[in-house]
């Protein structure tokens, strides 16, 4: 349940601090007083946007934050593990959020910062909330769906069924896409030949490249590396006065030093290490040499694949790794289109089982939806009874149609309010105060079939009033015994059922206008206020007995949570 809410500077709001019971919260005051406030906080705190204008005027940022005591708290432990928050103790969860007139605002959950969308996945199990305009989307056929999935407990069957569909749409997308325009796959196919087998008959590899480079610098420049190489050579070991020759007539020397000073013998060895070494070179130069030859023919060939390698990289490089990966897609999508005429037929096959599978699931779901249409046209309409109407009839009609994500069903609630008359599409036929009694109708029978704790309904006795007025704050306090239920409302034959009652009023302080919000335990307090809505600013002794009256009444007919 919801136990504790906290504004402060929302609206014409400053300060504020509401603590809910269980069972009918019912909240009234003036028109303008600022009891869509409260919701108005709430939602902020279920994760809706937020928009400055609502900060109070004169304040840098607006706070919201409410205490929720839940029963069973391993659901939103779960989810807020997930997003590496701190659990709740105790079954205690603490929602704030505050909004900056300069920034960005800041949501928290057990005071571990989050994001809107954790807190709307976090307040969506927790609160379901219904608004004055809500009551329209009633009238919605996708709307009438959902409740019908919901009461029937179609959410298993109808994933099924989503799943076989999306898999069938998906080999439809890809039938499309693969089958094309003739005229354009006939084009393709021929770019992407005409690349394969430019790249494919270049026969390029990932190393090729730099050996091609040394090979084409060698062949370019023959004959000054034979030049050099020769004087290289000669300089060693192939010519009078070379080094060889200077090396052997050292040892010589050596030797003769060695047999005066015995350290010489070390120097020798060196020498003749050093001439074994300088020979060696002279022969791996000269080896080298040999494999050298001018040749003109060579050249040109190595300079046409040198052409063809950077061709090759200005139009599909930069480097040949990436002309080499131009070629592997261009060489997959041309099979692929090569043989679109085999996948089309793969396809072909494939659509027809998906498409069966559809029809399958689909015929299930229906079959589960029919059953909980009949349940619910049946509730809805026992509910009705206890809301004014006590010879309306409701029912759930479904029709076939096309495969779409969520079915081949259309739901269509129809309604007749009077005996005697045929059942018409609620959207055609119910007024405003109808429809808002429709809802609160379903609301009632959903709520025996889901576990969201807390249920708040702003103004859903909307254009009714007297005996229906009381129906409907009947059905609600009905309601408060099996959840914690919040309602904003403007009748006093509603607001008299409340377990608890809290009262708007708007204040003039220091020039300003602020909305203060108190609950009002006393019974005599609680009658004036029941007055007050009765008969407006002008209360009488008798409207004050009147709604005496009521108070004990609405209270002593069913019994408080």
């Amino acid at each position: 349940m919801l136990c504790q809410l906290s504004v402060r500077n929302l609206a014409i709001v400053e300060t504020a601090r509401v603590g809910f019971t269980t069972g009918l919260n019912v909240v009234t005051g003036e028109t303008g007083s600022g009891k869509s406030v409260l919701i108005g906080a709430l939602s902020l705190l279920l994760g809706e946007r937020a928009d400055k204008g609502a900060i109070r005027s004169g304040a840098a940022e607006a706070t919201v934050e409410a205490r929720f005591e839940l029963a069973d708290a391993r659901a939103v432990d779960a989810l807020l593990e997930a997003a590496g928050l701190p659990p709740c103790e105790a079954g205690q969860l603490i929602v704030r959020r505050t909004l900056s007139a300069t920034g960005a605002g800041r949501c928290w959950l057990n005071d571990g910062a989050t994001t809107l969308q954790t807190l709307r996945a976090v307040g969506e199990p927790l609160v379901d909330m219904h608004g004055p305009y809500d009551h329209q989307s009633l009238l919605s056929p996708d709307f009438q769906l959902e409740l019908l999935d919901a009461f029937g407990h179609c959410d298993a069957p109808r994933a099924a069924y989503r799943e076989a569909y999306e898999a069938w749409r998906d080999r439809l997308r890809e039938r499309e896409t693969l089958a094309g325009d003739s005229a354009d796959t006939a084009a393709e196919i021929d770019r992407l030949r005409y690349v394969v087998d430019e790249i494919a008959q270049a026969a390029l590899t990932d190393d090729d490249e730099e050996p091609l480079v040394a090979r084409h610098a060698e062949a370019a420049n023959a004959e000054a590396i034979l030049a050099l190489g020769q004087t290289v050579g000669e300089a060693l070991d192939g010519a009078d006065h070379s080094a060889f020759d200077a090396l052997t007539a050292a040892q010589q020397r050596l030797a003769e030093l060695a047999r005066l000073l015995p350290e010489a013998g070390i120097w020798l060895d060196e020498a003749r290490s050093a001439a074994l070494q300088v020979q060696e070179l002279g022969r791996t130069i000269n080896d080298r040499l040999q494999r050298i030859e001018p040749d003109p023919g060579l050249l040109e060939q190595l300079e046409a694949r040198m052409g063809v390698v950077q061709k090759l990289k200005r139009k599909y490089g930069p480097a040949v790794a990436d002309v080499l990966q131009t070629l592997a897609r261009h060489t997959a999508r041309l099979a692929a289109l090569e043989s679109r005429g085999e996948r089309l037929a793969e396809l072909d096959g494939e659509i027809g089982r998906a498409r069966e599978l559809v029809q399958r699931r689909a015929e299930g779901l229906t079959r589960d939806r029919r059953a909980a249409a009949a349940k619910l046209g049946r509730a809805i309409t026992r509910e009705l009874r206890d809301l004014g109407f006590a010879k309306a009839a409701f029912a759930v009609e479904l029709a076939p149609r096309e495969p779409a994500p969520h079915g081949c069903d259309t739901a269509t609630f129809r309604f007749a309010p009077n005996p005697g008359e045929p059942a018409s599409a609620l959207r055609e036929i119910a007024s405003s105060g109808e429809i808002a009694r429709v809802m609160l109708a379903v609301k009632s029978v959903l709520a025996a079939h889901d576990r969201i704790p807390v249920l708040v309904f702003d103004e859903i006795d909307a254009n009714v009033g007297g005996e229906i007025g009381r129906a409907v704050g009947r059905k609600l306090r009905a309601l408060a015994a099996r959840r914690q239920v919040i309602c904003i409302t403007h009748l006093p034959q509603v607001a008299a059922y409340g377990h608890a009652h809290f009262a708007v009023a708007k204040r003039l302080q220091g020039g300003r206008t602020c909305a203060e919000i108190a609950r009002i335990d006393d019974a005599e307090a609680r009658a004036a206020e029941l007055a007050r809505m009765l008969g407006g600013a002008d209360m009488t002794p008798l409207s004050l007995e009147h709604a005496r009256g009521m108070l004990q009444t609405c209270q002593q007919e069913i019994p408080a949570t």
